[in-house]
This record gives C-alpha cells, sequence and structure tokens, in this order.
C-alpha cells in the first residue's frame, strides 16, 4: 500500500506519498480500505520529532480514518465486509489500510461522505471525554472553551448545545466568530480586541463558569482560575502559549476547583472503546438525523499533505481539514 512519510533526513521534514508495509489485523481487529483521514496538531508535532506514536502503535501520521471494511479478523462480531466505518486510532490514518479494532469502529451515517465520517472521530471524542467524562458536565453547566474555531472548538459547541448548556467561546477572526454563533455558541469572543475575563463576567454577571477547556496553557492558567465557580473545573488538552506556570493553591482549595490534564491517544485500548461507546450511546443518533454535523474547512488530496499541513499550521482553518486518499 502507499502512505505519507516524512522525511526526518531532510530539512523541514518534507511528506511524501511512497510505498510502505500493509497493516497485519489482528483477530479482534478489522482491515479498512481507507477513503480519508484528518489532519490534527498531534501529527504537526509528531511530524517535528516532538510526539512520537504510543508503544505499538503505527509510525504513520493520522489519528483517525474513514472507509470501508475489506477484512475482518475471527474474533469480530457485528461489522460485516463492505461496512462504511470511522474510527479513532493512535496511529496509521495517512495510508490506503488501516488496522482498526472492531470496538472502536463506528458507522458512518449514510448520508455522510468519507470526508465527513473522517472528520469526526478525533475531534468528537475529545470534546465529549474532557467535557462529560473528566469534568463531569451537567445539564444547565457554563463551559467556556478556549479555541471555538477549532476542530475541537466546534464539536465542544454542538455538544453542549445539545446536552442543554451554556457554551462560550473564545476565537480570533471574524469567519471564526460568525461559524461559532452559527453553531450555536451563546458568547463569542474576540479575544484579539476584547478582554475576555470582563465579556465572561459580564455574561454571567460575575458568577463566573462551570467548566474551561483549555488548549493555550501556560498564559491563561490565571485567567481560567479566576473565572471558575466554586467546585468549577479546568481541563487542559494542550499546552500551546507553554506548560509551565505558577498556582495559587489557596484558591484551588478555597473554591475547592479541580485541574485536570486530559490525553486521548496514549489511553489504553480498553479505555477508548468506552469512550467511544459511551459518545455513541448518547450521540450518534444525532449526528444520524442531521443534528450535529461535523464542520469541514478543505479538502486536500492525500499527495498535498505537505500543502494542507502548513494550511493547520498557519490557523487557517474553521473545523476541520480532510486528507482524501481515495
Amino acid at each position: 500500500m502507499k502512505a505519507i512519510q516524512v522525511q526526518t533526513e531532510k530539512q523541514g521534514r518534507p511528506l511524501v506519498w511512497a510505498e510502505t508495509e500493509d497493516p497485519i489485523p489482528g483477530p479482534n481487529d478489522v482491515l479498512v480500505e481507507n477513503h480519508a483521514t484528518s489532519i490534527n496538531r498531534a501529527d504537526l508535532a509528531q511530524r517535528a520529532g516532538h510526539y512520537p506514536p504510543p508503544p505499538g502503535a503505527s509510525h504513520i501520521l493520522g489519528l483517525d480514518m474513514a472507509g470501508s471494511i475489506i477484512e475482518v479478523g475471527e474474533n469480530v462480531s457485528g461489522w460485516d465486509v463492505g461496512d462504511r466505518v470511522c474510527a479513532l486510532i493512535p496511529g496509521g490514518g495517512y495510508a490506503e489500510r488501516v488496522a482498526v479494532p472492531y470496538q472502536m469502529l463506528m458507522p458512518i451515517p449514510g448520508d455522510l461522505s468519507y470526508e465527513q465520517g473522517a472528520a469526526i472521530p478525533e475531534v468528537f471524542l475529545t470534546a465529549f471525554v474532557n467535557i462529560f467524562m473528566e469534568a463531569d458536565f451537567q445539564e444547565g453547566e457554563t463551559v467556556l472553551l478556549h479555541g471555538g474555531g477549532s476542530g475541537v472548538g466546534t464539536a465542544a459547541i454542538q455538544l453542549v448545545r445539545e446536552a442543554g448548556g451554556r457554551m462560550i467561546v473564545t476565537a480570533g477572526k471574524q469567519a471564526k466568530i460568525d461559524k461559532c454563533r452559527e453553531l450555536g455558541a451563546h458568547l463569542v469572543i474576540n479575544y484579539r480586541e476584547e478582554d475576555f475575563i470582563q465579556r465572561v463576567q459580564d455574561y454571567t454577571d460575575g458568577s463566573g463558569v462551570d467548566i474551561i477547556i483549555d488548549m493555550v496553557g501556560a498564559d491563561y492558567l490565571e485567567r481560567n482560575l479566576g473565572l471558575l465557580k466554586l467546585k468549577g473545573r479546568l481541563v487542559y488538552i494542550a499546552t500551546l502559549s507553554g506548560s509551565r506556570a505558577e498556582v495559587d493553591l489557596r484558591l484551588l482549595m478555597g473554591r475547592r476547583l479541580r485541574m485536570i490534564g486530559s490525553v486521548l491517544r496514549s489511553r489504553a485500548v480498553e479505555e477508548k472503546v468506552d469512550i467511544t461507546q459511551r459518545f455513541v450511546a448518547r450521540f450518534w443518533p444525532l449526528l444520524e438525523n442531521g443534528a450535529m454535523r461535523p464542520v469541514i474547512d478543505k479538502v486536500f488530496p492525500i499527495q498535498r499533505a505537505d500543502e494542507a499541513h502548513q494550511y493547520v499550521r498557519d490557523y487557517r482553518n474553521i473545523g476541520k481539514v480532510i486528507l482524501k486518499i481515495r
């Protein structure tokens, strides 16, 4: 098969579409003919040599896939050759074929394309696990998410909207602000032009928020803690501005706050299966009936992966950027 390979010995670590070995599925796996994958910031970090795949995972980039099953392992149940599926994977998405544990599979709704299917797993599962499992969101609560125009942000807005919460997001460009409003965000703050602390306090009448999902990191820590209600939860899913900061422990203790660090890729398969199944049980019907939809900014052919990476690196995308393989 062909897959994207990182030329680590060359300047800029260029990406090439070249022949490599096929994956070998185990008895609990299905082999999928891959049609599309999405670009995640983890791909950029891995390409740069900063984010190696977990032990046992494919060295090929790509954390999700969408395609059709071409082979099923002897222990697989509930899935057949020809089924259209998508899934979260720890690596291997930038390739023509992928081996996936069958318990991780999600059926692509009939009216969605493979490209739309590939835009679901990583961002919707990331938003779901961090808001509903790590932060234990309850109906009626208020969530603040930094980076509303990102893939995770566009998914989170829809999930909180459908779960009966209030969603506040920050974004830095008018097109992203408009999209967040269109998706149902209750308050969108232009962090380049406005003080997000003051806007949140004004919107909540000074009470603050219940949950904050942050991908910025160190620069926002103090401000985030100051916006949390009693028993509020702050979940870190990335550290774009840095990973080291000081914390006033008295503030944490006095308000009984919780700071939670969260990753998804390196979790055990059993844990990711549990996350996937919980998400499907609660929210998949809303993807099937059109109440929620993955947001796609642009689709690139896999041979133009280098160009697609630069597009994401420049923060030009609203929602997902997709690589079309077939």
